[in-house]
C-alpha cells in the first residue's frame, strides 16, 4: 500500500497557498468499507442490474475487461451493449454477463440506430457505465448525450465518453440521475481540468464548476471529490500502469452502483478495492508483470482484506 502525506495533498498551488473557503480532506481505509453480508434468501436480481456500454473495431477489450470486473464485484446481472462487429470477440471473452449485439456504422462503433435498444436496456439498469473502447464519432457522441439525458440511474463516464464530453461540456449538465466522471490526467485536461496548481486544486475547481458531479481522479493517490468534499485513496502501485486497468475500476463501480450503495461510497469504495487487488498481484506477480486481467482475479483477496459487517 502506497504511503500518501496529506500534507502534500494541502499544497493546492505551485506556491502552496490554499483555496477560499473549507474543505474536508481525508485518506481512505479499509475499516470504511467493510460490505454488509448477504442475506441467505437472496437472488440475482437481489443485487442489482448493471449495464455497460462500450466497444469498437480494435477496442474489443475494455468493455470486456470492465464486464468481468463487474461480474467479479458482486453485480446480481451484468450486461455488455457492444457494437455487432466486435460481439463474437467479446461475447466469447466474457465469463457470465450477458452481450449483446449493437447496430454498427462503418468506422466499427455503434451507430445512432441503437438507441432505441440501448434505452430499453437502460430503463431497466440500476446502474450504467458508457465509454469503454465506445470511439469518438457520430453515433457514440449520439449516444453518450442520450444516457445522460434518459438515466434515472447511476451514471459513469468514462475513457471515450470523457473525450466526447470535453468537446462538449455542457453534455455533462444534462444528466439528472447521479453522474460519476473516471478520467486520468489526459482525460481530465480533456474535460477542461486545470492541473497546473495540482491534482488537489484542479479537482476542486472542477467540481466547483460541475457541482452535481462526483469526480473520481485516477493516478498515484486517486481523488475522489465530492464538491467541497474530497478522500484520497492509498491503495495500488506503478505495477498497475497499464491500459485496461481503469476499465476494471469501472466495473467494480458498476458492480457497487448496481447493488445500490451510494454514489460517493461506492466511488471511493471501488477505487480503494482495485488498488487492493493491484497490491495483491503486485506482491504475487511484481511490479512489471501485472495485467488487468490479474487486477480481476485480486478481486476476491481485495472484498476479503476489507471484510463484512452484519447490516
Amino acid at each position: 500500500m502506497r504511503q500518501i502525506d496529506l500534507e502534500e495533498y494541502g499544497r493546492l498551488s505551485l506556491d502552496g497557498s490554499r483555496p477560499e473557503g473549507a474543505f474536508s480532506l481525508t485518506l481512505a481505509e479499509g475499516a470504511d468499507f467493510a460490505l454488509p453480508r448477504r442475506k441467505a434468501q437472496s437472488h440475482k436480481y437481489s443485487y442489482g442490474r448493471a449495464l455497460l456500454i462500450g466497444g469498437s473495431t480494435g477496442f474489443s477489450g475494455a468493455p470486456v475487461l470492465a464486464a468481468n470486473a463487474c461480474e467479479r464485484s458482486g453485480a446480481g446481472l451484468t450486461q455488455l451493449l457492444v457494437p455487432e462487429s466486435v460481439y463474437t470477440i467479446a461475447a466469447a471473452r466474457c465469463d457470465g454477463a450477458v452481450v449483446s449485439p449493437l447496430p454498427a456504422g462503418a468506422d466499427g462503433a455503434v451507430s445512432g440506430a441503437a438507441e432505441e435498444r440501448i434505452l430499453q436496456a437502460l430503463s431497466k439498469a440500476n446502474a450504467c457505465v458508457i465509454g469503454p473502447g465506445l470511439g469518438l464519432g457520430e453515433g457514440p457522441a449520439r449516444l453518450v448525450e442520450t444516457v445522460l439525458w434518459e438515466a434515472k440511474c447511476p451514471v459513469v463516464l468514462d475513457a471515450d465518453a470523457l473525450t466526447i464530453c470535453g468537446r462538449d461540456p455542457e453534455l455533462l449538465e444534462l444528466c439528472r440521475a447521479p453522474l460519476i466522471l473516471t478520467p486520468h490526467e489526459g482525460e481530465f485536461r480533456r474535460l477542461g481540468g486545470d492541473l497546473s496548481s495540482g491534482r488537489l486544486a484542479g479537482a476542486l475547481g472542477f467540481t466547483a464548476r460541475h457541482s452535481t458531479a462526483i469526480l473520481l481522479l485516477k493516478g498515484h493517490g486517486t481523488l475522489v471529490c465530492r464538491g467541497r468534499e474530497v478522500s484520497v485513496n492509498p491503495t495500488g502501485s506503478p505495477a498497475m500502469a497499464k491500459g485496461g486497468s481503469g476499465d476494471v475500476l469501472c466495473g467494480v463501480l458498476a458492480a457497487l452502483l448496481a447493488q445500490g450503495f451510494e454514489p460517493f461510497f461506492a466511488a471511493r469504495c471501488a477505487a480503494y478495492l482495485h488498488g487492493l487487488a493491484g497490491d495483491l498481484a503486485c506482491e504475487e506477480l511484481g511490479e512489471y508483470c501485472v495485467t488487468p486481467s490479474d487486477l480481476i482475479r485480486c478481486l476476491p483477496g481485495a472484498f476479503r482484506a476489507v471484510g463484512q459487517r452484519e447490516k
